[in-house]
């Protein structure tokens, strides 16, 4: 069923260098695989977002032991596929972990090729080196796209923005560009540990593709009570963002996502200094910010084993 809002107009914006155009808000994966809803409910969501124009689907291979990528693929079936734009995110910083990863998001989201695969939760500097090391999981990602099975390659984090500018200088010495980045960016972002401040700008020079996502925090940075729903939207939509991804778990969240995009309209500068001043105290030392400051989000962290073993040569190394 379609979002019935005169307002509900989703945007298109293009993906950074690849020219595809996607829809500015992207429905988020974790929210729609929740346990506490029901698989029938989360498929009705899915295409009801897909029926009003959003078209971007984030995933990843561990929400939820799989169940997320399960739903948006039985969402798909009947002809939902060409509405999407599918991306999942693997965990795997080795080749072989990476490819097996891959191969099961394939099955449960039942399709031959996924639009855009990413390197999951990029949160530690010993990440990145692995990721781009021999054997690593970047081999993993180029040997799928040159198989058809992915067609564009990003990363995503939401730990601290000087990792990502390593992952970016790292890419670079490799001689590789991605064709996004995602990360958060928020009202108070911008005060604290900021990507905005340090990582959008070197983005939007290299043309890449811009994915914002923790715009709400999880409902954590509304507890700050500084902000509402469509301000978080609202201002990160002002950003040079692609896609602003938001957790999305029912039809009344949905409506809401509708309204923030179809209502918006390009910030002034007062417009964002104000939102920014109202922001600031609760900014002020990553409170509301749990994925920078705790280790609540770290996924991995807490399954060290999806990341799979360290190389041999390594392991050989560190020995005795």
């Amino acid at each position: 069923m379609p979002v019935s809002n005169d307002r509900a107009v989703m945007p298109r914006r293009t993906l950074g260098r690849t020219g595809v155009e996607v829809s500015a808000l992207g429905l988020g994966g974790s929210h729609i695989g929740s346990p506490r809803l029901s698989r029938d409910r989360a498929v009705c969501i899915i295409r009801a977002a897909l029926d009003g124009g959003l078209s971007f689907m984030d995933n990843s291979w561990d929400y939820h032991q799989g169940e997320s990528e399960k739903r948006v693929g039985l969402a798909l079936k009947n002809g939902y596929r060409s509405k999407a734009f599918v991306m999942t995110k693997v965990d795997g910083r080795t080749k072989k972990e990476a490819a097996r990863q891959l191969d099961q998001s394939l099955k449960r989201l039942g399709v031959d090729e996924i639009d855009l695969l990413q390197h999951h939760e990029v949160i530690r500097y010993d990440d990145v080196n692995r990721i781009f090391a021999e054997g690593g999981a970047m081999e993993a990602f180029l040997a799928a796209r040159k198989a058809g099975k992915i067609r564009f390659i990003g990363f995503t984090g939401h730990k601290d923005p000087q990792v990502h500018l390593y992952m970016l200088e790292t890419a670079k010495r490799h001689g590789f560009r991605f064709d996004t980045v995602q990360m958060p960016l928020n009202l108070l972002d911008a005060h604290y540990r900021s990507f905005e401040q340090k990582v959008l700008p070197e983005l939007v020079a290299a043309g890449i593709g811009v994915l914002g996502m923790k715009s709400m925090g999880s409902g954590v940075i509304l507890k700050s009570r500084a902000v509402t729903p469509i301000e978080c939207l609202h201002y990160s939509l002002n950003l040079p963002t692609s896609v602003v991804i938001t957790g999305i778990d029912s039809m009344k969240i949905l409506k809401q996502a509708f309204e923030a995009a179809g209502t918006f309209e390009r910030l002034t500068k007062q417009q964002v200094e104000k939102l920014r001043a109202k922001s600031a105290k609760a900014a002020a030392n990553g409170e509301f910010e749990l994925f920078k400051t705790t280790s609540i989000f770290d996924s991995t962290a807490k399954h060290p084993e999806w990341l799979g073993r360290e190389s041999t040569r390594t392991q050989r190394l560190a020995g005795d």
